[in-house]
């Protein structure tokens, strides 16, 4: 019973700050200029994106491990504090008329679980690009998971023994894009107002070919089959996940703490060094493909001392390859 109180107190907690906050950011709208982040319409959107989320806590759970169980407190007060962290970005451009333009593009009105609700226990598996990868042998049970998220330019062909050959969501950002098949759903994460920009560009007049390097000015992927990663859960996620390490969060431990969200098991495969310490991508041998530990863009060692806290805890599993 106490429990259960604790429970209910909890949750009510939750409700009441986030109406708060919800309402703050409602009324501030209308004083501020037409640049900021999020535009009224979006604060709306994550309102009632947290309605639909509200009515899975207690979706009950049938995987051997669920995500869910197992209540760490640090953990429970990271997990819930997705759901009232909004970003604000420095001096955006016309960011109000690219959302306008994206929500013509691309679906506005996905199911933030992914209709995790419908099924009783997701497995997934996140595949990250590290050359343990190389002669590991996961590919079948990698392709076991319901959902199989890869990230970046990472191939499969030729690869499959080792990585799998499924792929139901890719995550990339302009720079890092890479045809997909058909039936995957591509994954954009909008590191900058440019990002949301070019996928409205990409997927209709093709006029942006350049950002900091030349990109895809036209993508073969049905806009159906386009998802965009919220700003504000990058923004939580480097807040508190990594607590300012980096310039910014990879798209690694992106693909990680999104999973936990909308998977019931989380099993980790390809992250890290290999056996010799070295960090390179098992598609290619580069010297310099760990460069990025050493330029503060991302904190490697940070992020990966978050994923062992995670494994030590059964949230997820790592599979280390060799």
């Amino acid at each position: 019973m106490v429990t259960m109180r604790k429970r209910t107190l909890k949750v009510l907690t939750v409700l009441v700050l986030f109406i708060f906050l919800t309402s703050f950011f409602l009324n501030y709208s209308h004083t501020m200029v037409t640049t900021t982040w999020f535009p009224k319409q979006m604060v709306v959107e994550i309102s009632e994106n947290f309605k639909k989320f509200m009515k899975y806590t207690h979706r009950s759970c049938t995987c051997a491990r669920c995500v869910g169980q197992q209540k760490v407190s640090w953990f429970e007060r990271l997990f819930w504090f997705t759901y009232y962290m909004l970003q604000r970005e420095k001096q955006p451009n016309n960011l109000n008329d690219t959302i306008r333009e994206l929500f013509q593009v691309v679906p506005g009105n996905v199911d933030p679980l992914l209709e995790k609700r419908s099924v009783g226990c997701r497995r997934c598996a996140v595949v990250g690009n590290s050359g343990n990868l190389r002669e590991s042998w996961y590919g079948p049970q990698i392709d076991s998971h319901d959902f199989v998220l890869r990230m970046n330019k990472a191939p499969t062909a030729g690869f499959e023994m080792d990585v799998g050959s499924k792929t139901t969501h890719h995550l990339v950002y302009p720079e890092s894009f890479r045809e997909l098949a058909e039936n995957v759903s591509m994954v954009l994460v909008p590191f900058k107002t440019t990002d949301l920009e070019w996928v409205v560009s990409a997927t209709t007049t093709g006029t942006i070919s350049h950002t900091y390097v030349p990109v895809p000015a036209k993508i073969k992927v049905k806009k159906n089959k386009i998802l965009i990663y919220h700003p504000a859960f990058i923004k939580y996620v480097f807040d508190s996940w990594l607590q300012g390490h980096g310039r910014y969060p990879s798209t690694g431990i992106l693909s990680v703490i999104f999973s936990l969200h909308i998977c019931d098991e989380v099993d980790l495969y390809g992250f890290g060094a290999d056996s010799k310490g070295n960090w390179h991508h098992y598609w290619e041998n580069n010297p310099s493909a760990g460069a990025f530990r050493k330029t503060g863009v991302h904190d490697g060692d940070f992020e990966s001392n978050v994923t062992a806290t995670l494994a030590s805890i059964n949230k997820i599993r790592i599979f280390k390859g060799r």
